[in-house]
């Protein structure tokens, strides 16, 4: 299981691309870049549910951090996942030119050096120690963790620092060509979502409501980053044929976990979506959330 997890979080990684809102990324980019070493000192990222380090490359990638030192702090609760960034690192630089991968988890690139450290843990209790971070970042994370601890996650944070929670789910999954089943395969699998400790199938909506009463942060920005997976020419991009697949396993678990006895139409529903998953003509979508701001006055800040 550990093996296709990690396969499916590379998978998503263009899915990610894409979904991802630019304007969010830009501000963002533009807000560190104002920084300057030589009075703040080096970038300090906290990283939580950090999985195999694809937030972390895609910042190399599309040149979010500024120049000079950034110390970068990868957090997630599957020492599996977190073993596995070292060799995630190494693979992406061997085809990324110019980018050097010193001592496993310092990456150097044009005038920007990365020292990476990984850490096991759970996020907010991690954070609930943690002090001083001038960037948090959690990518998929509220919609699975208990919204009552963003101040928790917050109180990571220096005062001016930025957070980042970008897809963040809200309520919305969809597979076309239609089935009759959709309507109850998808109702079920949102319950499925809300009965975990934690879970909400509307978290983003919730989170959109919180971070602006939370007294000493602001938000600055909120936008879609929808999922989009689609063919394209007869064939799914990548290695998004095996995301689906995944997606469609995860919903399969979930809906058989709550659903009645007699629910067989879920046996159709997906041998039908695995056959068009096959034959390349599954479309799926979900609506997702990405969240930017700041902390203006971290002991304002009540957990």
């Amino acid at each position: 299981m550990t093996e296709s997890f990690q396969r499916y979080l590379r998978a998503k990684h263009t899915v990610d691309d894409r979904a991802l809102d630019r304007r969010l990324v830009d501000t963002l980019r533009e807000q560190l870049a104002n920084r300057t070493a030589e009075t703040d000192g080096p970038l300090r990222v906290l990283e939580v549910g950090a999985g195999i380090g694809t937030m972390l490359t895609r910042f190399v990638e599309w040149d979010v951090l500024p120049a000079g030192d950034v110390r970068y702090t990868a957090v997630d609760i599957e020492s599996e996942n977190v073993a596995a960034i070292p060799n995630y690192l190494d693979e992406w630089a061997a085809d990324r030119e110019g980018t050097v991968i010193e001592d496993e988890l310092v990456i150097v690139t044009g005038d920007r050096r990365i020292e990476g450290e990984t850490v096991t843990a759970d996020a907010v209790d991690y954070a609930s120690d943690a002090v001083g971070y001038d960037l948090l970042v959690g990518a998929a994370l509220l919609d699975i963790v208990d919204r009552d601890a963003l101040p928790t996650l917050l109180g990571a944070l220096a005062a001016g620092g930025h957070y980042y929670f970008p897809v963040t789910f809200d309520g919305a999954t969809r597979f076309r060509p239609s089935h009759p089943a959709d309507r109850a395969v998808e109702s079920r699998y949102h319950e499925h979502m809300d009965r975990k400790p934690g879970g909400d199938s509307r978290a983003g909506g919730d989170v959109l409501t919180r971070l602006q009463r939370i007294d000493g942060a602001t938000l600055s920005a909120v936008a879609g980053s929808d999922w989009v997976v689609r063919p394209i020419d007869g064939a799914y991009p990548a290695d998004e044929a095996y995301f689906l697949r995944y997606i469609l396993d995860t919903v399969e678990d979930a809906v058989k976990e709550v659903a009645d006895d007699d629910f067989d139409a879920v046996e159709d529903w997906l041998a039908r979506r695995r056959e068009q998953v096959a034959t390349a003509e599954l479309l799926y979508c979900t609506h997702q959330l990405d969240f930017l701001g700041r902390i203006t006055a971290p002991a304002a800040i009540d957990p």
